[in-house]
């Protein structure tokens, strides 16, 4: 069996993925708030995990593999976003149109995802559909003495859990100092946070042993996990922006409540992405949703290659250049592999590169010597396993069978007169033919690659 290692955040490095059992190995994934369209930053950790989802399938085959991604359909922002519309003129009670908008959202992010070529994961929970499972938990914390209710409210007591601050590698002091803490007279202590929040008359609440209210963000990932996949699972990921404070939450009210070998094994957090080398931003204008960026004509395989180029743990910069070397790729790829039946396993050089802590990369550049190879069959396997060369993504292509060997041959031979003879000249003049035809030329020691475009038009070979 594929021996795989993942970097586990919670011991800070690279180790050997061992399942609790390998007939059932489970992952969960924090999902998204649903107020609002999904940008191109919340897609990276969906392409990580799916990728990932996609190797444990793989190497432990699909029926022993369970992947849970939560919505969190409970939160002030969606309750502030119904509420402007409600302001709006919107029709129906707050509640009504916090519903309508969270069904709409989900909608919208369930499209969106598929279209980067995501397979949707064996659990999808809205937080809404578990809030018995969560004053449950609540009150196993109180009962424990890690957790205490004031006003309305229930709080986990930080200072009741030694090891606080773990997972981020955070002192308490610096948590408070580096972090907006809401300092509020039922507190204890500034950095305890809320597990349960009265609710007014307008606002979504449910009854519970400390009157009408809802579930704080943290509580709802450890319930909803726990009522999944019980109080041990191999593991849990996420953004790197969630790691401090919702996984740290997490962890702490978890482990209080069900001991220390409990929840997740391994902590998996993929880095944050930036557009043209900036920080996504509206008022620099590089803020994008997900299907903006597919609206502005980016196909979702061509995006999902750009994301796969980057290693999940350092930043992935979106540019469009990057966008068209990988659309270049693909329609090299689909040429190659048009009317071939993928092998019947991934290249063994692939499964490694990815068994090595997802080194996406890696596995592409396993891919590129593969489609040099001309090995159609286990190239489509191997981007298969990618989540690339999908059937039902190839539309955007309009692969051209054009058969572009006997150029590539052609002009590797005339360079390498040319470096004899030192005149360049032919040389240049098929350059120029092969770009004018929409080719992209490559060269290098290893040989000529000759890459169809988008603008690739077959009739100006003709002539040559």
């Amino acid at each position: 069996m594929t021996e795989i290692k993942l970097y586990n955040t919670a011991t800070r490095k690279k180790g050997v993925f061992t399942p609790l059992d390998t007939n059932d190995v489970r992952m969960y994934v924090c999902g998204p708030t649903v107020y609002d369209r999904a940008h191109i930053g919340n897609a990276r950790p969906v392409i990580v995990f799916d990728v990932l989802y996609r190797l444990l399938r793989e190497v432990y085959g699909i029926e022993h593999v369970k992947y849970a991604r939560n919505f969190t359909d409970v939160d002030d922002k969606i309750n502030a976003t119904a509420a402007s519309r409600k302001a709006a003129g919107a029709k129906g009670t707050l509640e009504e149109l916090i519903q309508e908008r969270t069904d709409e959202t989900i909608a919208w992010y369930l499209d969106d995802m598929r279209s980067l070529g995501n397979i949707d994961p064996d659990f999808a929970p809205r937080a809404t559909e578990f809030i018995d499972q969560m004053i449950e938990m609540n009150s196993e914390l109180i009962g424990k003495g890690h957790a205490y209710a004031a006003e309305g409210h229930v709080l986990f007591a930080v200072d009741s859990y030694k090891n606080y601050g773990a997972l981020s590698g955070r002192s308490v002091d610096d948590m408070i100092a580096g972090a907006r803490v809401e300092v509020a007279p039922y507190k204890r202590n500034p950095m305890d946070f809320v597990l349960w929040k009265p609710s007014d008359a307008e606002t979504p609440g449910w009854e519970s042993p400390w009157g009408r209210g809802r579930p704080g963000w943290h509580i709802e990932c450890s319930a909803m996990a726990r009522e999944l996949f019980g109080e041990r699972f191999d593991i849990h990921g996420g953004g790197l922006d969630l790691a401090f404070p919702h996984h740290e939450n997490e962890l702490a009210q978890s482990k209080a409540c069900c001991g220390d070998e409990s929840f997740a094994q391994v902590w998996m957090h993929n880095e944050m992405l930036q557009v043209e080398g900036k920080k996504m931003s509206k008022s620099l204008g590089n803020f994008f949703s997900v299907r903006e960026l597919l609206d502005q004509g980016y196909s979702g395989e061509v995006a999902r290659f750009v994301y796969l180029s980057t290693h999940y743990r350092k930043p992935m910069d979106w540019t469009d250049k990057k966008a068209r070397e990988a659309e270049a790729t693909l329609r090299k790829w689909r040429a190659l592999s048009a009317g071939i039946e993928p092998a019947s396993r991934a290249g063994a050089s692939v499964v490694a590169a990815l068994a090595d802590d997802l080194n996406t990369p890696g596995a592409i550049a396993e891919l590129h010597k593969l489609a040099s190879s001309g090995k159609a069959a286990e190239l489509k396997a191997s981007a298969l396993l990618l989540g690339l060369l999908q059937d039902d993504m190839g539309d955007w292509a309009d692969v051209v069978a054009v058969d572009l060997s006997a150029f590539e041959a052609k002009l590797s031979d005339v360079r390498d007169a040319a470096m004899v003879s030192k005149d360049f000249a032919e040389v240049d003049r098929l350059k120029k033919a092969f770009t004018d035809a929409g080719l992209e030329v490559r060269m290098s020691k290893q040989g000529v690659d000759l890459i169809a475009g988008s603008n690739f038009d077959p009739a100006k070979l003709e002539a040559l």
